[in-house]
């Protein structure tokens, strides 16, 4: 499948920050990988494409951030996580729950994700301990979440809007999108009337990527009146970032007798990723030669691999 494309602009008297998102791509594969029901779909990708947003905002190429909504509804936690570029990951704790509709018919995502709990945001920059902001889920529906979030923890005022339409038949992932909008220091009163005015036509991100517009449209829309200069843009994948010698360094953490116990009846260790679902398997062999080289940097290059279910 083709990569997702992401883009950063501001305009040119310095008063607004606007990105977009195409992320269908990465909410169908979430959407493979975690065999979700229709409104675990959606819910996931919506995180996701707002994971990508947010995370395309960070300036250190190495940094990364982590969402985390657990509210009180029946999908338990779900987690997307983003690099610097918008390349995310995510998954969701009970994929397989029930997909409820609203009386006008749309997928209800806030029941599923419920409307009381905690949003967490974790910015992690690769260079000490990382930022942790935490607010109240508002309405479950994770756009006006991440709008709240970014009111009540980041004091800056911001417009997200989220999308992500499944094929009633098959459930599968037809467009998926999103937009962020943030006024800047000094944006002055009149500024705001105007995003005010346009967000009175602003339309669904899956109604606009339906109808054919470019991310640079839809940015526009957002700030008509207003020039525009796209700052940076990017092709984004969902792209995991396990392996095997990640998995073995986190063994390695673990006391000798706890590391052996790790073999179950068959004599194999197993680990799973949460996010892509691979599965990671150790012979008790392996085990003891985990235990045996703990104050060893692990290579790439690890010998008697077996391969991977």
């Amino acid at each position: 499948m083709d990569k997702d494309r992401i883009i950063r602009c501001i305009t040119k008297d310095g008063s607004i920050m606007v990105s977009a998102v195409d992320a269908t791509t990465i909410a169908y594969k979430g959407a493979i990988l975690h065999k979700t029901s229709p409104v675990a779909t959606v819910a996931l990708g919506r995180l996701l494409t707002a994971s990508s947003l947010m995370g395309n905002m960070l300036k250190q190429e190495n940094a990364s951030i982590t969402l985390r909504m657990n509210g009180d509804g029946p999908l338990g936690v779900v987690i997307a996580v983003s690099d610097s570029k918008g390349n995310c990951r995510g998954y969701v704790e009970n994929p397989q729950v029930e997909t409820t509709y609203t009386k006008v018919g749309k997928i209800n995502v806030a029941n599923a994700v419920g409307r009381k709990g905690i949003l967490n945001v974790m910015r992690d920059y690769g260079s000490g301990d990382p930022y942790i902001g935490q607010v109240e889920i508002v309405s479950g529906e994770i756009a006006e979440d991440i709008t709240h979030y970014y009111a009540k923890s980041e004091q800056t005022p911001t417009v997200c809007s989220l999308g992500v339409l499944v094929d009633k038949k098959d459930s599968e992932v037809i467009l998926a999108g999103g937009m962020l909008l943030q006024l800047l220091p000094g944006a002055a009163e009149d500024v705001i009337d105007k995003i005010e005015e346009n967000l009175k036509s602003f339309e669904p991100m899956t109604t606009m990527l339906a109808k054919g517009m470019t991310l640079e449209e839809i940015c526009q829309k957002a700030v008509k009146g207003f020039t525009l200069e796209v700052l940076d843009e990017y092709e984004i994948d969902y792209i995991c970032k396990c392996s095997r010698e990640k998995v073995i360094n986190s063994i390695k953490l673990l006391p000798d007798d706890d590391i052996r116990s790790l073999a179950d009846e068959l004599g194999y260790a197993r680990a799973n990723c949460h996010f892509c679902n691979k599965n990671y398997r150790f012979t008790k062999k392996q085990l003891e030669e985990i235990i045996k080289s703990k104050s060893v940097v692990v290579h790439q290059d690890y010998k008697e691999e077996i391969p991977e279910e």
